[in-house]
């Protein structure tokens, strides 16, 4: 069964009524957002700026930038717009960098969320037919639940799996005659490879296997569709912009279809702030049209990506963006986990080694593997391969323990790596190189 929209009179409106949706819309959300939350409201009147200022969607250049810090600062309810008793569920950020973004939702808020991400599914050919395997966590995590609601509201039935336990999602991939599977790319690349050792290959009812919550390549997809057989497609989302479902790929896989009479999207400089045109690449800036309990405006993703509006040949009219090419800041996406190099830093101090390392990433068969070369204190320098084992062991543990990633780890002898007078680099990523991608 393949249906090709969700909503075919608002995925194929004309930019016409795409943008007077969107200037009803800004008009609205920005009144709601200064008259709900005292933090917003100040914002704007130190920016000289009120609600009346804003009468169209071409007017959102005059609102200043919402960034992360923002959400730190008035944590964890400081841009909560409605009264507690009308929000019915949170979702939360990992909190990876600092203090975790509590996000609320509203009865409404979850909808249209689950409207959103049901496109996503009908674009994939996703419908009544299907049994979709969610191997995404379930939890304060945004996927899970916002892609088991949206699987309903197809008619698909949901085997909410969560993350991990292989050996039972091959299992019950086999028995439950499962059709689609959604996680991150890394762990899709895991199945296909399961699949292909398996001997599983076009011997399952799997057709599609979608991916999100991190980078999906061009190369790891082809890798994926080579083993299990099936399409890959991806979507966009954060966790600050509701979940999943911000934008989707169809089945032309020609970027993805940002949701706009839901998310406005624009393109800035990531230095200066400047707006670009279509086609140039820069930071990603999403403000939420609809969201009740949660209105972010012109929020600063970090992820870096280019938009366009050249109509798809799917005949859906949204803007498409490329597929994130990297952000401006120095998180770590490995094997679906963000990673920052000074957690990565402190594990290794408190576990008795040196500030001095690097943290090497290559993608082996379609997978992340992360390499930490760390030096040993010269006081615990040793070659005896007992005592080497065991300390790689430990920090081994550790960084499974305190951030939740597995690496290999090599000892190093003091003064092994080469001194920085400037900012030291930690991080050599060779994934988009082709180096130990075999």
């Amino acid at each position: 069964m393949s249906l090709k929209y969700y909503q075919e009179e608002i995925e194929t409106a004309s930019r016409e009524q795409i943008t007077a949706w969107q200037n009803e819309l800004i008009v609205r959300q920005v009144k709601h957002a200064y008259d709900s939350v005292p933090y917003y409201r100040d914002l704007l009147d130190r920016h000289g700026l009120k609600p009346e200022d804003i009468r169209s969607i071409a007017d959102i250049g005059k609102l200043p930038f919402i960034s992360k810090e923002d959400l730190r600062t008035t944590y964890p309810d400081g841009f909560l717009a409605v009264p507690l008793e009308d929000v019915i569920r949170v979702h939360a950020t990992n909190g990876t960098t600092g203090k975790r973004v509590i996000v609320y939702y509203t009865k409404q808020d979850i909808d249209n969320w689950e409207d959103c991400m049901a496109r996503n599914w009908v674009a994939a050919g996703i419908g009544r037919s299907d049994v979709v395997q969610n191997c995404f966590p379930y939890g304060l995590h945004s996927a899970g639940l916002g892609l088991h609601g949206a699987c309903e509201k197809v008619g698909a039935t949901v085997l909410p799996m969560s993350a991990g336990n292989t050996a039972l999602q091959l299992e019950l991939m086999v028995d439950m005659k499962t059709t689609t599977t959604v996680s991150t790319a890394s762990y899709a690349a895991h199945l296909a490879e399961m699949i292909e050792e398996r001997g599983l290959k076009g011997k399952l009812a799997l057709k599609v296997m979608a991916c999100g919550g991190e980078p999906l390549t061009d190369a790891m997809r082809k890798e994926i569709e080579r083993r299990a057989g099936v399409m890959v497609c991806d979507n966009y989302g954060i966790t600050e912009m509701s979940g999943p479902g911000v934008s989707f790929e169809c089945v032309e896989q020609d970027g993805m279809h940002v949701q706009e009479d839901h998310y406005y999207a624009e393109i800035i400089d990531p230095q200066t702030g400047e707006v670009l045109p279509d086609g140039a690449k820069g930071e990603l800036v999403l403000t939420a049209l609809t969201q009740e309990a949660f209105p972010l405006i012109r929020f600063r993703t970090r992820d870096i990506c280019v938009l366009t509006h050249e109509k798809c040949k799917c005949g859906r009219t949204f803007v498409r963006m490329s597929k994130p090419m990297g952000r401006t800041d120095d998180m770590l996406s490995v094997k679906g986990d963000n990673v920052f190099p000074t957690q990565i830093e402190t594990v290794l101090i408190e576990s008795g080694l040196t500030s001095n390392f690097e943290i090497v990433l290559d993608r082996v068969k379609g997978l992340d593997r992360m390499t930490i070369r760390a030096e040993m204190l010269p006081d615990a320098y040793t070659e005896d391969p007992e005592a080497l084992a065991a300390v790689e062991s430990r920090v081994r543990s550790a960084l499974k323990q305190r951030i939740g990633v597995t690496a290999i780890i090599e000892l190093l002898a003091p003064k092994t790596l080469k001194r920085s007078p400037g900012k030291a680099v930690h991080v050599i990523d060779n994934r988009g190189s082709g180096v130990a991608d075999a």
